[in-house]
């Protein structure tokens, strides 16, 4: 199982209760603003490249790193594969951080793309999310 927590187990009202989480943690106003932060560290990173199953390492972080590293951070005892711990950091819900680490890291694995192609997927796939008055 990856660092989302994501499993191929889930099926029926189980997978609909919780891709309705996952809507309702990226649609709500805590997920919005998570987002335009994302996407506001993600530009500021010196380097446009995003690593997999880790918060922030010696050579580089994922997407939720970079908030981290926005925000000041020290993340080094926070385990990226726990997801509670994850929300909690943030101040986020625990579906928007398995969601977040599906995109960085699980769709990674299936296409074996460099990190700079993962960085400028992920920065689409935030600003996809992001609702229009958001944007503004």
């Amino acid at each position: 199982m990856s660092r989302s927590g994501y499993d191929d187990d889930c099926s029926g009202w189980e997978l609909i209760r919780w891709r309705g989480a996952v809507n309702s943690s990226l649609n709500g106003r805590r997920g919005q603003a998570f987002l335009r932060e994302m996407l506001e560290a993600l530009d500021a990173l010196p380097e446009k490249r995003l690593e997999p199953r880790v918060l922030v390492s010696p050579t580089g972080c994922c997407a939720m790193g970079a908030v981290a590293i926005k925000r000041g951070l020290d993340v080094s005892d926070v385990d990226p594969s726990e997801r509670e711990d994850v929300a909690g950091t943030f101040g986020i819900a625990e579906a928007m951080v398995a969601e977040i680490a599906s995109v960085n890291d699980d769709e990674y694995a299936c296409r074996q793309e460099t990190e700079e192609k993962r960085f400028a997927r992920v920065r689409a796939w935030a600003v996809k999310h992001l609702k229009s008055e958001a944007m503004s």
